[in-house]
């Protein structure tokens, strides 16, 4: 039995025997009832997801997995392709983003190299490297990847969480940067949801709408040449995922095994975590979905899966932007349930 196969027997749907208890809790604590609004909904999804009635979030992780596209010699993209590489060396320098957020919320990172089309240093400092490929394949002209690389790539993201899990992070989440990815994400979305292209393309990095109508074509084209559908989810990833759209799949599925929430950034990392969910449905209640991205098509492929999102800031950077606010505040609403007083602690008196 191959790892990805022992991990989705490993997962079960939430047991929600532990629900009444932690309500009385959150119920007792020194404020009206139901005041901290979806705080207290967060907390109670960490206690039923960890199965611990005063669950711990506080050591944290997220990944950021990396790969290049061969879809970006369509077009598609308003940045050329040697852009995944150059972030790459910003994330480990601490300049993006995604490092400014992390360092003030004390969320550490890990930079995952899954297929990028660069060689970088042996052993660079703060580079997890499991290159795959140097890029997928085209998906408008056949399949991105093999089933094998598709495999490996899931199983990859699989093995990284467990190591994570080993050391003791009680919370992950996950983010991307590949070029091209929001066409590969697009794809896989339409074929997995049945949602036509048109609806779930967008302008990615900031492309304009002529090129975004190339985009729509290029999405259709593909889905016609591969024929991927969910009726065979794995073969869809294969065929229109990318190797960090693959690895956050197996990201969202060994949290799901072994009881640890993951939260999901945006458009593309939402693919990774559909992906996971139609490989196996339970995965779902593991995973917590941060923000409402303003790329076309977001809201859709949410709706689509039945999940709400934290918040909504118009944001569209990917990264795992969205992800790192979100956990700061699962933290806040866990810190919530396990700090505060109740009134019979604090001495003061609850309404009749």
């Amino acid at each position: 039995m191959g790892l990805l196969e022992r991990t989705l027997n490993r997962i079960n749907p939430i047991n929600q025997t532990l629900a009444v208890r932690v309500q009385a809790r959150l119920d007792s604590l020194t404020k009206p009832r139901g005041s901290l609004g979806r705080l207290e909904e967060l907390a109670l999804r960490c206690a039923l997801i960890t199965s611990c009635e005063r669950p711990r979030v506080d050591r944290k992780l997220l990944f950021i997995c990396c790969a290049d596209h061969g879809v970006c010699t369509e077009g598609v993209s308003a940045y050329p392709r040697e852009v995944t590489a150059q972030m790459v060396y910003n994330y480990l320098r601490g300049g993006a983003a995604i490092t400014v957020l992390a360092r003030q919320l004390g969320i550490p990172i890990r930079v995952v190299d899954l297929g990028v089309d660069h060689d970088f240093a042996p052993h660079l400092s703060g580079l997890i490297q499991r290159k795959i490929g140097r890029g997928t394949a085209n998906l408008a002209r056949g399949p991105a990847m093999t089933q094998a690389e598709a495999l490996r790539a899931v199983e990859t993201g699989v093995a990284l969480t467990e190591e994570a899990i080993g050391d003791g992070v009680q919370l992950l989440g996950v983010g991307e940067m590949g070029i091209g990815n929001s066409t590969a994400a697009a794809a896989l979305l339409s074929a997995l949801t049945g949602l036509p292209p048109e609806e779930l393309t967008g302008l990615g990095a900031g492309i304009e709408e002529t090129t975004r109508q190339k985009k729509v074509e290029v999405v259709q084209r593909a889905l016609d040449c591969n024929r991927a559908s969910s009726d065979d989810p794995f073969g869809a990833l294969a065929c229109l995922g990318g190797y960090e759209i693959a690895g956050i799949t197996g990201i969202c599925l060994a949290g799901a095994a072994y009881h640890v929430p993951v939260v999901i950034d945006g458009f593309i990392a939402t693919a990774g975590a559909w992906a996971a969910c139609a490989l196996h449905p339970a995965a779902k209640d593991y995973l917590i979905f941060a923000h409402l991205s303003a790329e076309r098509g977001h809201r859709r492929a949410l709706a689509a899966l039945g999940v709400q999102p934290l918040f909504d800031l118009g944001m569209r950077l990917g990264e795992g932007t969205g992800a790192a606010l979100g956990m700061g505040l699962i933290e806040s609403a866990v810190r919530l349930l396990n700090e505060m007083a109740t009134f019979a602690e604090a001495g003061v008196t609850d309404k009749d």
